[in-house]
């Protein structure tokens, strides 16, 4: 039986200012469900992540989430409720330390809860050992674990990433890969991921979707990317 949805995404328009770049999205993450969203650059991805958690307008159609319609909540709200998201560049605070940016995910929390979990250390090991080092002097791969360990700091229900592994060599991707599908195990957190490198895709992923030109054109298993004539082919002409 498949899982419950935990975000559905129907009919939705919406771009920046007079120019529209989602021109009637569809989509489905399930509950615990690790999602890909594939494409081209220029084709809505971060837009449509943007407009998910109410950094942008939409102009028509409806975002339901955990069984709730959130359509046109601003993004505190949408955060409250559950949704993180790690943008593409991360905006980490450089001149703060690892667990001040841990701690500022956290603003707004009852005083208990202001502690950095003890979960995102473990699931980072190299936050732990760098607690008090200024975020600004870790490497890229350190960062981008900085910038998911605050997503997860308020333990949300559904993660948006964009373009996690941008910049970062290829073995911290694996280790990054790695720790992204435990969490989602663990912690029974949904995943909805915009990321161009494949093999990241294959490590997290159970499905992905094709974004072009502002519509959602296919979905299939991740496991079928690999296979002659795939959707990936027809789509990013890989």
């Amino acid at each position: 039986m498949p899982a419950p949805a935990m975000l559905t995404i129907e009919d939705l328009h919406g771009g920046y200012g007079e120019s529209e770049v989602l021109h009637g999205v569809e989509l489905e993450v399930g509950a615990g469900e690790a999602l890909a969203l594939l494409g081209r650059n220029g084709m809505g991805k971060t837009t449509l992540l943007r407009t998910v958690m109410g950094l942008l307008p939409l102009r028509h159609g409806r975002i339901r989430f955990d069984g709730r319609d959130i359509t046109g909540w601003p993004s505190h709200r949408i955060a409250r409720a559950g949704i993180a998201y790690v943008p593409q560049g991360r905006e980490i605070f450089a001149d703060f330390t690892v667990e001040e940016n841990l701690q500022l995910g956290l603003l707004g929390r009852a005083p208990r809860q202001r502690e950095p979990a003890a979960r995102i250390f473990d699931w980072f090991p190299v936050l732990a050992e760098r607690r008090r080092q200024r975020a600004g002097t870790l490497s890229g791969g350190q960062q981008q674990m900085l910038a998911l360990g605050r997503a997860l700091a308020v333990t949300p229900k559904l993660l948006l990433l964009d373009e996690p592994t941008e910049g970062i060599q290829p073995s911290i991707v694996h280790e990054i890969g790695l720790t992204l599908r435990r969490i989602a195990a663990e912690a029974g957190i949904a995943l909805l991921l915009v990321e161009q490198n494949v093999d990241l895709v294959t490590l997290v992923a159970s499905r992905c979707a094709f974004l072009d030109n502002g519509v959602v054109v296919e979905t299939c298993p991740v496991a079928l990317l690999a296979e002659p004539g795939s959707a990936q082919r027809r789509h990013l002409a890989l």
